[in-house]
């Protein structure tokens, strides 16, 4: 089974709709975008870091993996 994620106006929405209902595909429809809480609190705190300069670029990462 494949998943679709499909983005249409008000006016495709209807065509969509009749379409999948046409040829009895079953859909869901999900309207909210909000990502989970654990997620917004990690990206603040990355934010933060980020803020309070602790972050390194991706060159100083790959020297300091490369010595573990």
């Amino acid at each position: 089974m494949e998943t679709y994620l499909v983005h249409p106006d008000k006016i495709q929405e209807k065509a969509l709709k009749a379409f999948l209902e046409a040829l009895e595909v079953p859909y869901e429809i999900k309207k909210n975008n909000i990502l989970p809480e654990q997620v917004v609190s990690g990206i603040r705190k990355g934010q933060a870091d980020i803020e309070q300069g602790k972050s390194m670029s991706l060159d100083e990462f790959k020297v300091k993996i490369s010595s573990i």
